[in-house]
């Protein structure tokens, strides 16, 4: 007998009536009327000449402080009215609180951390970014409430580590810092719409788009945690088990709960899910000139902080792990115009791609891959660290996952590889620009 709670089945019945294209086009309709109620009151409460920007940027500062304040507690709770209003401590729901399976969830990431950091550059956020509506939001609300795109980045790597960082159970538990992010987060998103509103709501193509931020894009949001992520590891060398994905999704379902993702109000999300929910998201790829900027963006980030000759490393595993993606997903870099692959990667593609006719080759290219993609996820945390460390949303990973990982934060150690990075940049310039002579 199967129970709907159950992480690992579900009735296929069940699974047919729970995701018609009609629930779709309802949770593109739908925001979260209750927390947009609170926020609404909240605006209206405050004196003229202080609207949603203004407001925005404010929350933005508080929810820093009540993150730091989750991750070093002092036993003071968050001074925000608004936490207050939305019942900030709420405990997990009834079926959430499952530690064993919780635990085995976040020990996904702990056991492979560099990969899935990997997988957040080169899948999650250009999956975010081909579709249209949350590439414009992305593009327009970072640029007004923070004037940097690029730190909206090291905040949705802040919350990865914040909810699935450690082999602990209880990073979700009220005061805790994925708790506290989860909530920030319902807040933020309401303040967005009210921005959005208010900036862009004479352009705003409703009738298209929805409200921003909307319930199936929080739904597109948590399968890019957790479907899209396993499938990054999978092209990288690494096949979760069922137990693993089934653990994983419920880990990020009640994550879900506490961020008011429709979908995950009643129970956590299933393996049986996966298909249909993947198949209705799928038609949500499009082209936009702000997915393609948001992606030359990122690259730059990334491509910043490789080492010599690695520089086209993040843009070759984007077409990597993007090579057999499945319902539409294998044009996201053609559609984000992510440029062409490294040379010697592209050989790497050919290798793997030959594998049947030769094993041992295409597993000696494979092994290749696996150790790039844990140098470029090493990387790419290292870059975060390095750009974000400080301000008021600080990227900073627990001291146990730096020792895991080789890497450290001390003040010197940031200092160095500034240097170091400077140094790679002169040489670079150098470079094209011997090559512009040459030409």
């Amino acid at each position: 007998m199967n129970d709907r709670n159950d992480p690992m089945h579900s009735d296929p019945l069940d699974r047919d009536e729970r995701w018609p294209e009609e629930r779709f086009r309802q949770l593109r309709k739908q925001a979260d009327p209750a927390v947009d109620e609170v926020v609404a009151a909240y605006l209206s409460e405050h004196p003229e000449g202080k609207g949603p920007l203004e407001l925005v940027r404010a929350v933005i500062e508080e929810l820093g402080r009540a993150k730091r304040e989750a991750r070093a507690p002092s036993g003071e709770p968050p001074a925000s009215r608004i936490f207050d209003a939305l019942d900030f401590a709420s405990d997990l729901p009834d079926w959430g609180d499952d530690k064993e399976l919780l635990a085995k969830g976040q020990a996904v990431f702990a056991d492979y951390g560099l990969y899935q950091s990997a997988a957040l550059f080169c899948k999650c956020l250009p999956m975010a970014y081909v579709e249209v509506s949350s590439a414009k939001v992305l593009a327009g609300v970072s640029r007004l409430a923070t004037h940097s795109l690029t730190r909206r980045v090291a905040e949705t790597g802040q919350m990865l580590v914040d909810v699935m960082g450690l082999k602990a159970t209880d990073s979700l538990q009220p005061g805790r810092p994925g708790h506290t992010t989860a909530i920030g987060l319902r807040i933020l998103h309401s303040f967005v719409r009210a921005l959005v509103d208010e900036r862009f709501g004479d352009s705003w193509d409703t009738e298209r788009f929805g409200p921003p931020v909307n319930q199936e894009l929080l739904l597109a949001t948590i399968f890019d945690f957790s479907v899209v992520t396993w499938e990054a590891l999978e092209s990288m060398g690494v096949v979760l088990t069922d137990e693993q994905r089934a653990a994983h999704l419920y880990t990020w379902s009640v994550f879900g709960h506490l961020m008011g993702v429709e979908a995950c109000q009643d129970g956590p999300l299933t393996l049986d899910d996966v298909v249909p929910v993947s198949q209705r998201l799928g038609r949500l790829y499009e082209s936009s000139p702000e997915g393609r900027m948001l992606m030359a963006r990122l690259l730059e980030e990334m491509e910043e902080f490789m080492h010599l000759g690695w520089r086209k490393l993040p843009r070759s595993l984007v077409h990597w792990v993007f090579r057999d993606a499945e319902y539409g997903a294998d044009r996201v870099p053609e559609l984000l115009g992510v440029p062409p692959a490294a040379w010697w990667f592209t050989a790497l593609f050919k290798a793997a791609r030959a594998a049947h006719r030769r094993p041992w080759l295409g597993r000696r290219a494979d092994s290749v891959v696996r150790w790039l993609v844990r140098r470029a996820g090493r990387d790419m945390v290292i870059a975060l660290i390095d750009r974000h460390s400080g301000g008021q949303a600080a990227f900073r990973i627990p001291a146990e996952l730096a020792r895991a990982w080789r890497i450290k934060q001390s003040k010197t150690a940031v200092k160095t590889r500034e240097i170091r990075r400077g140094v790679r940049h002169n040489i670079r310039h150098k470079a094209v620009r011997r090559k512009g002579l040459r030409a």
